[in-house]
């Protein structure tokens, strides 16, 4: 596996860069930190997380659930609620594989059978569409997932002791959430748990306050967006081609605009 998680392409991701981060963030940093903002937000990036992978239930509807204890079928609320422990989890632990591990477990208790939680895929996969149901790109072959997976890991531990600026950061966390959801390391629940560590790192390295950035709800509202710009590195794992990336990559840095005009309020 060649080495994936580097700036070798961040100069020119400076250059193309059109949002002032460190503006948009002293915006969000100047929110008050407390519990019911962190479920107000993340109630927000669960249900737009789980709405791009296919969920019903309205974004609204489950600020409703989770702010004001409506409550709604069970069938409409289980997976995103796992999600939401998922997140909950994260905010109180730092970042490790064993801690990953553990939030995909917890985000797929409705999902998968417990053998397959926070377990590395034995079989090949195809990525398809949710909206479309055309297939996307193959994820990376059975027979080297597993050591993609750890050589993926590897990497993120030493970009996670690194003291990386305020650009880097959210550099990083785009091309980390990428090339995993590139792995594609289980046998479902990789999409969500995907946009759980670009939000994770995030937190790890800028504080608590990230769990505020609405990168999730960008995503959903910009999806079509979303999957061609994934698409474009490749569809073949054996040929993906990391210098297209940078189309997915600049869409983060447009999320934290999104917290400070007419997005994400509370």
């Amino acid at each position: 596996m060649n080495k994936l998680l580097t700036k070798k392409h961040y100069d020119t991701w400076l250059a193309l860069l059109e949002t002032n981060i460190e503006n948009a963030f002293a915006h969000t940093k100047e929110r008050e930190w407390d519990i019911e903002q962190f479920r107000f937000f993340t109630a927000v990036s669960v249900m737009s997380s789980s709405k791009i992978e296919g969920e019903t239930l309205e974004i609204d509807s489950y600020l409703k659930h989770k702010i004001q204890d409506i409550e709604y079928l069970p069938n409409l609320t289980e997976k995103p609620n796992d999600l939401f422990e998922a997140y909950e989890f994260a905010r109180d632990n730092r970042l490790s594989l064993g801690s990953f591990l553990e939030a995909h477990s917890m985000s797929t208790k409705h999902l998968l059978p417990a053998n397959q939680r926070g377990v590395v895929r034995s079989n090949n996969m195809l990525i398809m569409d949710q909206q479309t149901q055309r297939i996307q790109y193959e994820a990376a072959p059975a027979s080297n997932v597993k050591k993609e997976f750890e050589g993926f890991w590897t990497e993120l531990d030493e970009v996670l002791k690194e003291k990386l600026s305020l650009n880097e950061v959210f550099y990083f966390a785009s091309l980390i959430h990428l090339v995993f959801v590139k792995i594609h390391p289980f046998n479902d629940g990789n999409g969500r748990t995907a946009r759980l560590l670009e939000k994770w790192f995030m937190a790890e390295k800028l504080g608590e306050k990230a769990w505020y950035i609405g990168s999730e709800f960008y995503y959903y509202n910009n999806l079509k967006e979303y999957y061609s710009n994934l698409e474009k590195v490749g569809i073949y794992y054996e040929r993906l081609e990391y210098e297209k990336a940078l189309p997915f990559l600049l869409m983060l840095p447009r999320a934290i605009v999104l917290n400070n005009d007419n997005g994400i309020s509370n």
